[in-house]
């Protein structure tokens, strides 16, 4: 309880400090007086089941509408750091070979070095303590993730994040920051930061942090809203029945195809609303497009139903090099179909090598080459994906089990120390206890960090969960098309 109400002072003493800084959720003409920077149009609150903390509506909002403005001012950025930081901004200078993220990685180390006498005091404590982005995966995690191309981009990143921390070391030694933020653990805290909360900004590469815009959970483009959502969007947005928008802000609005950015005639950073909001709506902000490996790479979660998300399967070596599409463009699609470009290059792969030549025109073209090369296509696509998930160590019915026990078993053991389990533990649980030091003379502490390992790893359970579905998703389609292929030739 003292820990939620220090949260509390300490999120209203930095709503006020933002509202200092000039931030704001109140349209420009308003001349209202407030000590918090929100209130107007939106609001703190918690989202357990979609992204934890964000902002909510305070009242009805409609799509293309200024819902917060940051001005440059309040934005932390390398520029801002050096220029109230001489000594920062010599030893900087000295260091050439460091990229942007890097500089910024440094300045945000050496500000919270500083403590309570940094003016970004109030807004650093709204960071979290730690990440589950990718370079954050311990070894047992990157393995967890059991497929090849995610296992190599975990470790890729993980490995990146080390050599950029060795090659800034030098830097902060010569800020003499304590040693508690010259460990990597620290420099993962910080480029975890950069990665997942900063924006785009034109004058500088890495970006910046923006106090309040950062409170923002995502939302993936191309995700719908509900039905009723979707009809009451319909009813505010409609075009008149001339088809003409009345003013040149609806015509903005109804044309912003972003919803953030820079604005330098206002030299504010403004964020609009995406959709209609019913007031308590939680209120998001689209970041990009991403498939779940690199929300996890970049932002450390990952989403349930992502209609951006890709499945990628090899290909035997001489299909590459048959097809003329880039290897990115060669997925399997959330319901399990295959892309455009994978479906061509199968189909082409089907056809005898004698014939191919004469076909080629009619493979980009999109259409079925005969009813005979679709069996043999998507005869080929399911026993790719059988195969595929048996040689995996477990199934996706066994990690939605597994991902269910975990929930339950952290619910159940909130804190303290675990003398006995209730039952009998998974046997990879019991390995991941292992390997991460959990068990001391038989007794199971469940500490802060034990429960963040724990939910870190759950994320990579998830991830190979939904990526084995889209193969039996794949697997259902193909056996789809082929009974409607004999159906139809048995009834001719």
């Amino acid at each position: 309880m003292e820990e939620a109400e220090a949260e509390s002072l300490n999120l209203k003493s930095f709503l006020k400090w933002a509202a200092e800084l000039g931030i704001s959720d109140s349209p420009p003409t308003s001349t209202i007086q407030s000590d918090s920077c929100l209130g107007q149009s939106l609001f703190v609150s918690n989202f357990p089941e979609a992204g934890g903390r964000g902002l909510a509506a305070a009242r009805d909002v409609r799509k293309g509408e200024l819902i917060l403005s940051v001005p440059k001012g309040a934005l932390m950025t390398s520029q801002s750091l050096m220029m109230n930081d001489e000594a920062l901004s010599i030893a900087v200078k000295k260091h050439p070979s460091l990229s942007s993220t890097q500089i910024l990685a440094v300045a945000l180390l050496n500000e919270v070095n500083k403590g309570k006498s940094s003016r970004w005091w109030p807004y650093l404590k709204q960071f979290p303590r730690s990440y589950d982005t990718l370079a954050d995966f311990g070894k047992f995690e990157i393995q967890s993730l059991q497929i090849d191309d995610a296992i190599w981009a975990a470790q890729k990143a993980s490995q990146k994040a080390e050599e950029e921390w060795n090659e800034a070391t030098a830097l902060m030694h010569e800020l003499k920051l304590k040693p508690q933020f010259l460990t990597l653990k620290a420099w993962l805290w910080a480029s975890g930061s950069i990665s997942s909360r900063t924006m785009h900004i034109p004058w500088d590469e890495a970006g910046c942090l923006c106090p309040v815009g950062d409170f923002f959970n995502y939302a993936a483009p191309g995700e719908e809203t509900s039905d009723s959502e979707d009809q009451a969007a319909g009813k505010a947005s409609s075009l008149p029945e001339d088809g003409m928008l009345k003013s040149e802000t609806e015509l903005a609005a109804a044309h912003r195809l972003i919803d953030a950015g820079y604005e330098k005639d206002v030299s504010s950073y403004c964020f609009y609303a995406r959709r209609d909001y019913r007031k308590g709506d939680q209120v998001l902000l689209c970041y990009g497009t991403y498939t779940n490996l690199e929300l996890l790479q970049h932002y450390g979660f990952l989403l349930m139903e992502n209609p951006n998300e890709k499945a990628f399967i090899p290909l035997e070596p001489d299909m590459y090099s048959l097809c003329s599409w880039e290897n990115e463009l060669l997925y399997l699609q959330p319901d399990g179909k295959p892309s455009f470009a994978l479906l061509s290059t199968v189909r082409f792969c089907a056809v005898p090598k004698t014939s191919r030549r004469s076909v080629v025109h009619l493979v980009y073209s999109g259409n079925r080459l005969s009813t005979e090369n679709e069996v043999v296509a998507m005869r080929w696509l399911a026993k790719k994906c059988r195969t595929i998930l048996d040689i995996l160590p477990t199934t996706a019915e066994e990690d939605g089990n597994l991902l269910s026990f975990l929930g339950e078993f952290l619910d159940i053991h909130q804190s303290g120390e675990i003398k006995e389990m209730s039952s009998p533990l998974p046997t990879e649980l019991c390995a991941f206890i292992k390997s991460k030091n959990l068990v001391s003379e038989g007794i199971f502490a469940m500490s802060r960090v034990a429960r963040r390992s724990i939910e870190r790893w759950k994320l990579a359970i998830l991830w190979r969960h939904l990526y084995k579905r889209i193969l039996w998703n794949c697997i259902v389609h193909c056996t789809e098309v082929i009974n409607d292929i004999v159906s139809r030739d048995s009834i001719q």
